[in-house]
């Protein structure tokens, strides 16, 4: 799931810092060109995006046991016998998420300070995250047989986005990702931010992690595993590359980093998804799975060689910024929504499928439109001036102005 940037647009690549370790002949990439009809944006990452989150929708509503169950009144994979055999693999869309975060974050982070990637990660992750917790909450209150409200000190902690590391009952289901991607956002930020994004520091900070990852294997302890996220790192990790190569061109040293993230990237989902649900109804096959996670790097890799110019449709960029909303929401709204049009009104299975992701995309442009929008930037604002004001009392460095 990826919490990228809404707004996904080519920093132009500037020639290499002077400690870039940079090879003395860089092709001139794609992204020294702008795509026609659509400025510099890079309209098809939003496509993969809203196509990832949609496929983790199927997952959880057609192709997961488990508490949707209760609201189909019936096994998912019992009721859409064709579809369940595909959406079972729609987990697959978080590994889709990893690379393109990783690929945006180090587009986005470049020439920003840790000040600046702290507030706009924030602003970022926080406003809409909030709004879906309390929309969730009011949910079960309302019909409680099919989510139970938490009791109030668990929901606070729930505000914090920490509820995960601390063992406290989750609001929304999806959230386990945000975990993972706070965690890279802190690591980047120490080892390759908090002194300014290079070329160097980039690669350096891929190859480093990919050892600790394989370390961690060794160790086998929880701590060293949440630290290092030895089973998501190579996702990330190949999104870094894939963005460099979009930035600087092709090399083999980039392609390496990304052959080695893929290579590590499928046998970690094999070994993570290869077994029966957990009632039996439905089995994913091993080479599927490889497929899949192939598919999500070749796919940012074209973004990155500028294979998906083409892709440049105005309507990509509204589904783009629908993905993060529509990813909180979808899974405890989406069982409320499944009993609503299904038992109480009656719809076909299918219709209900439908309507249900129709109805969630509604509600995520309305988070988009009337929270993201206007409080975002106002929150990144708000925390810029205030970081000024400080400065100014205590003789410190200004923050840059966001934009």
């Amino acid at each position: 799931m990826t919490t990228t940037d809404g707004e996904i647009r080519v920093a132009h690549a500037a020639p290499p810092a002077a400690d870039a370790a940079v090879p003395a002949a860089v092709p001139a990439g794609p992204e020294r060109s702008k795509q026609r009809g659509g400025g510099d944006r890079m309209r098809a990452l939003d496509g993969l995006r809203i196509l990832a989150a949609l496929m983790v929708c199927m997952y959880h509503f057609a192709g997961k046991s488990g508490p949707v169950a209760t609201s189909w009144h019936e096994s998912p994979g019992l009721l859409f016998p064709h579809l369940s055999d595909a959406a079972v693999y729609g987990c697959l869309g978080v590994q889709f998420f990893f690379v393109i975060s990783g690929f945006v974050i180090c587009m986005s982070s470049w020439g920003k300070t840790l000040a600046d990637f702290f507030r706009s990660r924030v602003a970022r992750l926080y406003p809409a995250y909030w709004v879906a917790i309390f929309i969730i909450t009011a949910a079960s209150m309302a019909l409680p047989v099919v989510v139970h409200p938490l009791r109030s000190d668990e929901l606070l902690v729930n505000l914090t986005m920490l509820q995960q590391p601390l063992g406290v009952p989750r609001v929304l289901g999806v959230c386990w990702t945000l975990w993972v991607e706070l965690r890279f956002y802190v690591l980047f930020a120490v080892f390759v931010v908090w002194k300014g994004v290079t070329y160097r520091r980039v690669v350096t900070f891929c190859c480093l992690w990919t050892l600790a990852g394989a370390f961690a294997r060794v160790a086998d302890t929880p701590l060293t595993d949440e630290l290092v996220m030895r089973d998501h790192a190579p996702f990330f990790i190949g999104g870094l590359a894939l963005y460099l190569i979009r930035r600087y061109g092709s090399d083999l040293l980039l392609w390496g980093i990304v052959a080695m993230s893929w290579l590590l990237g499928q046998r970690y989902s094999v070994t993570a998804l290869w077994h029966p649900g957990m009632s039996g109804d439905f089995h994913r096959n091993p080479h599927i799975i490889q497929g899949i996670v192939t598919l999500a790097f070749l796919s940012v890799a074209a973004v990155a060689l500028g294979w998906l110019r083409w892709a440049n449709w105005s309507w990509l960029t509204v589904a783009g910024a629908l993905t993060y909303p529509f990813y909180l929401i979808h899974e405890h709204l989406g069982w409320f929504a499944i009993r609503i049009y299904h038992r109480y009104l009656g719809l076909e299975p299918h219709l209900t499928l439908v309507a249900s992701v129709i109805s969630l995309l509604a509600l995520a442009w309305l988070i988009h439109r009337f929270v993201e929008k206007p409080f975002g930037p106002r929150l990144k604002r708000t925390m810029a001036a205030q970081a000024a004001q400080l400065a100014r009392r205590t003789g410190g460095p200004r923050p840059s102005t966001p934009s």
